[in-house]
């Protein structure tokens, strides 16, 4: 992971545990299940822009490296399996 990318990385993660966090609260208050469904959606959503990020950054640094290095087997190697994971 290369650190310009780390510090928006963290705060997002940090934003998620706190909804993680809160989800807990609205199961152990009895919450309507719409609304812990609809947080749950948002935590699901803030993952996959965590997700993105990584992957962004995945296939437009290491896998380039790992081109202009000859190791263009493991590149498309991984870029498929980022594919098969999104």
């Amino acid at each position: 992971m290369h650190g310009v990318h780390k510090p928006k990385l963290m705060r997002r993660l940090k934003i998620i545990e706190g909804q993680v966090r809160g989800l807990q609260e609205m199961i152990e208050k009895d919450t309507y299940c719409i609304d812990v469904i609809t947080q749950t959606s948002a935590v699901k959503q803030a993952l996959s822009g965590v997700e993105d990020i990584l992957m962004e950054n995945h296939l437009g640094t290491c896998a380039i490296e790992q081109i202009k290095k000859g190791q263009e087997k493991k590149a498309i190697h991984e870029i498929l399996k980022v594919y098969r994971l999104k």
